[in-house]
């Protein structure tokens, strides 16, 4: 079953943890993928190896999403490449977690420029690509503490919340085009950067979660999927928790 069949997505900081797990998963569905990351490394290289593996196109790009310059660049690069983009997945993100009274001004801002203004960024440049197109699919990855918030993570919460306000303007916006933007909001996922808490504290989120485990990248990105494909054309301007019932 290849539900992305001849589409190609542009996948933002895809080269491990959940957005290499879209890239897979998009990629097993006979989805072309243009992915970025900060560099052109060993890591890039083996996830572009493996995707073309699968059987389809993929190309991956060094970009700095938080650059708007570099951002504009990148996605002309890809349109030139691949001559369309179907589906847009704002991935990249940091964190810099601590208390409000420790956290200094460059922790803030990084933060917000890598999570927030790359997502500004991307959904600028691919805006003409799509309203050519009149078709097309975005997909922002907020967080449960965008809904919820959450203590020692005020630059994080601040701006993956910023994120959904800016997911459901831009549905309104493009709409018209049949552009649909939609959020992905995960729970506690395990990826290499949880693997490296204490299992104590991973037990102690896992009795907190109704489904009782963390979330896999692989959930994160069947979510995609589903808002990926035609499967989701009537959906958009909404915000989807992939977090097994942690309250928000």
């Amino acid at each position: 079953m290849n539900l992305l069949k001849g589409k190609t997505a542009l996948i933002t900081g895809a080269s491990r943890g959940i957005g290499k797990a879209i890239a897979q998963r998009f990629a097993s569905e006979g989805c072309n993928i243009a992915f970025t990351d900060l560099a052109y490394n060993e890591l890039m290289q083996q996830t572009e190896k493996e995707l073309i593996a699968l059987g389809v196109k993929a190309k991956g790009y060094a970009s700095d999403a938080a650059n708007y310059e570099d951002t504009q660049k990148v996605v002309a690069d890809i349109d030139a490449e691949f001559g369309r983009v179907d589906i847009l997945v704002n991935n990249a993100g940091i964190t810099k977690d601590g208390a409000l009274k420790r956290m200094t001004e460059d922790q803030w801002d990084a933060v917000i420029a890598v999570n927030l203004k790359s997502v500004f960024n991307f959904t600028k440049a691919i805006q003409p690509i799509m309203w050519k197109q009149a078709n097309g699919s975005i997909i922002n990855m907020s967080s449960v503490v965008g809904v919820s918030g959450n203590a020692n993570q005020c630059n994080y919460s601040a701006s993956k919340a910023g994120i959904i306000g800016f997911t459901k303007s831009i549905a309104q916006e493009l709409g018209s085009r049949n552009i649909r933007c939609n959020a992905i909001a995960p729970g506690f996922i395990e990826t290499e950067m949880t693997a490296k808490l204490p299992e104590e504290v991973k037990q102690e989120w896992a009795k907190k979660i109704p489904l009782r485990r963390g979330g896999t990248p692989d959930d994160v990105a069947n979510c995609c999927i589903f808002l990926g494909s035609e499967l989701s054309s009537y959906i958009t301007g909404q915000v989807i928790n992939v977090c097994g019932g942690m309250k928000t």
